[in-house]
């Protein structure tokens, strides 16, 4: 199994729609930055439906050595840089984040980035569950946007 760090969209979706549980059986460890904790503190603080602490008692808090200044410079979130960051250190990890730019910045950096619908077609190919078509639908209501296009490409990459 692999080893995963992540940002703060993947375990809100994936929370969202009732999957967190997904992580624990798809990856080793996972490694969640305290920054990525501090957003979801955050979260709940402002009332926002997202996982605490105690739902990701599987996941191991760590902290980056080091975080580079230029990706500062860019629209990225914290948890992001912090993520990414950690990843720089540990590139045998899979990195899961969402959002474009972050994905598009870790990829040139060589970092292996999966997102949450990698997740989803991960879960389904390793026989986790046995259709994702109704869990996309769920990130759709909760809030992640995707086109209509990486909907239907997921769907077929996932034999629906």
């Amino acid at each position: 199994m692999l080893d995963a760090i992540s940002n703060t969209s993947p375990l809100v979706y994936t929370y969202r729609i009732g999957v967190l549980n997904w992580w624990t059986q798809l990856f080793s460890t996972v490694w969640v930055p305290q920054q990525v904790i501090d957003e979801l503190q955050a979260g709940q603080n402002y009332g926002y439906d997202v996982p605490n602490r105690n739902d990701l008692a599987w996941a191991e808090i760590v902290e980056p050595r080091h975080m580079p200044s230029e990706w500062f410079a860019l629209d990225l979130g914290l948890g992001e840089v912090a993520a990414m960051s950690v990843a720089l250190d540990h590139p045998e990890r899979v990195l899961v984040l969402d959002d474009l730019l972050a994905r598009r910045t870790a990829q040139t950096a060589g970092l292996n980035v999966w997102g949450t619908l990698k997740i989803l077609l991960e879960a389904k190919s390793q026989g986790i569950t046995t259709e994702i078509a109704s869990h996309v639908e769920k990130l759709q209501i909760s809030g992640m946007y995707m086109s209509e296009g990486i909907k239907r490409r997921v769907l077929q990459l996932a034999g629906e």
